[in-house]
């Protein structure tokens, strides 16, 4: 369950921080939440290419740091590294997420974790979604006309699933024993 500090006012815009982390893509998005509203504000995606890992990881840090400058966002959210049964894909997939944590945490911005059904859940209604219904609702719930690209409709998708939870009954229940 993600922290939470302080009390949790619905009444005020917060600004929320999306982001899907990869080794060859980390998608990103950003959203604007006011009560029970969510309006897409940003997304895109951070191309890492065929560079040794190590300057992939270095610019995925360098890439979410100046995001989070530019944008400001209150919150972040991120997916859970989902593990397959190739370990060492989940491993660089862990530092992926570990170079964009880092960033985010520098700038003092407090940090959930979602698990990948759960967002699918929260967005889709269904556990086991896949990209395209993902997409497709993302658009759907932000009312965005133009295509976005999967990685940054997946980001979008984890920001508005703690959008969701944020704004939920448990969450304020944490926010008051804070």
């Amino acid at each position: 369950m993600p922290e939470r500090r302080g009390r949790l006012n619905l009444a005020t815009t917060v600004r929320i921080l999306g982001i899907d982390p990869g080794s060859r893509y980390t998608g990103w998005g950003v959203i604007d939440v006011l009560g029970q509203r969510q309006t897409a504000v940003a997304w895109g995606c951070v191309r890492l290419g065929d560079a040794a890992f190590d300057q992939r990881v270095r610019k995925i840090y360098e890439s979410l740091h100046d995001l989070v400058g530019e944008y400001r966002p209150a919150e972040a959210a991120l997916e859970d590294v989902f593990v397959n049964r190739n370990a060492m894909s989940a491993l660089k997939l862990g530092q992926a997420r570990g170079a964009a944590m880092a960033a985010i945490a520098c700038m003092d911005v407090p940090i959930s974790a979602y698990p990948p059904a759960r967002v699918k859940q929260s967005i889709v209604g269904n556990g086991r979604a896949d990209k395209t219904q993902v997409g497709h609702m993302v658009r759907a719930l932000l009312g965005v006309q133009k295509p976005i690209q999967a990685d940054a409709a997946d980001a979008l998708a984890i920001a508005v699933c703690h959008a969701h939870w944020r704004s939920s009954p448990a969450a304020r229940l944490l926010a008051q024993s804070s």
